[in-house]
């Protein structure tokens, strides 16, 4: 099942987008919680808009009111801190001129409370603002109908460098995948996920690096999981991801696993997930 944050990062992931990270605290410096805020550039439709990621913060009321407070900020961002374009020659466009629809998406973790919506959609549509408020409820009804592609199986050692780029570009290119930062909510057993994860993922996509041919915990429980399935169910499941390592390597972790085609990290992290995704979608 996906996250409120996965849905947040896959929405509009096939736009060009510029975030932000607005900290929100008190004077004394202590930190309650971190806001993403999220510029998006459609440049077929000549036109911008805002999403923003709320994660719960029990200390403050009302979080939202502070992103919304900011977006004039954050609508100066491509004049003022950051340049995005689209184009080449004649047709090159930039990303300032595109116009601002008025249309803001708030994904707050902790619903926001009847009364304090109507208030914040008064305040928005005064000056021109759409607000479209997304929780609880519109992640569990998205999970109704959408289910995670591929599980990402790595090293922890790996996931900052390969394993959550991956998984957001993937995001992007709408295939969902379970990946525990996104699909593991604080109380989960952490067992269960992962093998429901195992059992329910079409494909396995597995991050082979020294890493993780060296560690003999999570991804070889994983991997174990993952082969045996293959053998039950007598279809091709699992997908390399290559980096760092030699055939030798691979061979002497896995002799089977060494003869697969895997894609190679090397390759950069767009034409890495367009391999990966081409193989997920293959017909059986």
């Amino acid at each position: 099942m996906a996250t409120l944050n996965e849905y947040f990062i896959k929405n509009g992931g096939r736009n060009l987008t510029l975030d932000e990270r607005w900290p929100l605290g008190d004077n004394t410096g202590k930190v309650f919680g971190e806001i993403t805020a999220r510029l998006h550039f459609d440049f077929e439709a000549y036109a911008q808009y805002i999403s923003f990621y709320v994660p719960s913060m029990e200390e403050l009321e009302l979080p939202e009111a502070f992103a919304l407070r900011d977006i004039p900020r954050l609508l100066k961002a491509p004049s003022e801190r950051a340049q995005v374009t689209m184009g080449l020659g004649e047709e090159q466009t930039d990303g300032k001129d595109l116009i601002f629809t008025g249309q803001v998406y708030l994904y707050s973790e902790r619903p926001v409370k009847a009364e304090h919506k109507a208030r914040l959609l008064q305040e928005a549509a005064a000056i021109g603002h759409r607000l479209t408020f997304r929780s609880v409820e519109y992640m569990n009804e998205r999970n109704k109908y959408e289910k995670p592609l591929a599980f990402i199986s790595h090293d922890s050692r790996d996931k900052k460098a390969i394993a959550e780029p991956l998984a957001l570009q993937l995001q992007r290119m709408m295939c969902p995948v379970w990946f525990d930062q996104y699909s593991l909510r604080v109380g989960d057993s952490l067992r269960g996920s992962i093998e429901k994860g195992l059992q329910e993922c079409p494909k396995c996509i597995l991050i082979l690096t020294p890493n993780f041919l060296n560690n003999n915990g999570w991804t070889k429980v994983e991997y174990d999981s993952i082969f045996t399935r293959e053998l039950v169910e007598r279809q091709r499941v699992i997908l390399p991801v290559w980096h760092n390592v030699t055939p030798e390597d691979v061979y002497k972790y896995s002799p089977i696993l060494a003869d697969r085609f895997g894609a190679r990290w090397s390759e950069g992290v767009e034409e890495t997930a367009r391999k990966l995704l081409l193989a997920i979608e293959a017909p059986a």
